[in-house]
């Protein structure tokens, strides 16, 4: 399963989410693989993996025609590995423009291993150019978050229809998985009222786990770490694992295929 995680805007906890979905699916046994599209390389820097060591990357493999196995990376955590992003993809459009099935690219790339993991999480830049095209064309579904704010719904909303166009044009199998609530101000009477016309618009489409604004979270990449390693306890460790279930729920692959030791995570709080 192929899974993008898509929005035009950034801020919005897209890669916090890419990286604690990601182990929270490894915890419940899913082999998963992360693949970063941001030029920034914020999800590898969040894995630990240092600013100098981000190549090889999925640069070399969508300009350079390199095997994706020579990019896949193990992580701190069993059963999760990586294939990093960094400076290489910041012309990324620039580079493919007159290149023959430019939006092919990445599914072409992932090809060879796509049936090795029960997830491939793709982490898209804050954009609608070609490197999230490519991850709409290469993935099954996409998850899109968004912050309970006037702005970033509208720009959600414009954000969903600009994907329906793209999907159209370059006939996109992709779906919808879901919509995440992120960095949601609980005690905000004004937040209350736009997830409640969010969950009113866009009904079962939207996820029912919300991902607090929580200071544990915001800390964790700063030690390279995912929120289940810096603290297990904290309410976005709890958050991410119910988000975990849900998307297991609706992509039809709650019981686990693989066996996977996390444990590590408990030890590393």
């Amino acid at each position: 399963m192929i899974v993008a995680c898509i929005q035009s805007k950034g801020g919005v906890g897209k890669s916090t989410s890419a990286v604690n979905l990601s182990h929270a699916l490894v915890m419940a046994g899913k082999k998963t693989l992360v693949i970063d599209l941001d030029s920034q390389g914020s999800t590898s820097l969040s894995f630990g993996i240092p600013r100098k060591e981000l190549a090889p990357s999925i640069a070399d493999v969508l300009l350079e025609d390199h095997p994706i196995e020579s990019a896949i990376r193990t992580t701190s955590i069993d059963g999760l590995h990586l294939v990093t992003g960094n400076m290489a993809l910041a012309n990324f459009d620039v580079s493919v423009a007159n290149k023959d099935g430019r939006t092919d690219l990445l599914k072409d790339g992932i090809k060879s291993i796509s049936q090795k993991y029960d997830y491939i999480i793709l982490d898209c830049p804050p954009s609608l150019g070609l490197l999230p095209i490519n991850a709409l064309i290469a993935c099954d579904s996409y998850l899109v978050p968004t912050m309970p704010h006037y702005l970033a719904v509208e720009g959600m909303v414009n954000l969903l229809e600009a994907i329906e166009r793209v999907k159209g044009g370059l006939s996109a199998q992709c779906t919808l998985l879901g919509i995440l609530l992120t960095l949601v101000d609980s005690r905000s009477t004004a937040t209350k009222e736009i997830i409640d016309m969010i969950r009113d618009q866009f009904k079962d489409a939207v996820f029912n786990t919300e991902i607090r604004q929580n200071i544990r979270l915001a800390e964790a990449p700063s030690f390279g770490k995912t929120i289940f390693q810096h603290d297990w306890s904290s309410t976005g460790a709890q958050a991410y694992q119910a988000l975990a279930k849900e998307v297991m729920d609706r992509t039809g692959t709650t019981k686990p295929k693989t066996k996977v030791k996390h444990e590590q995570a408990r030890k590393k709080r």
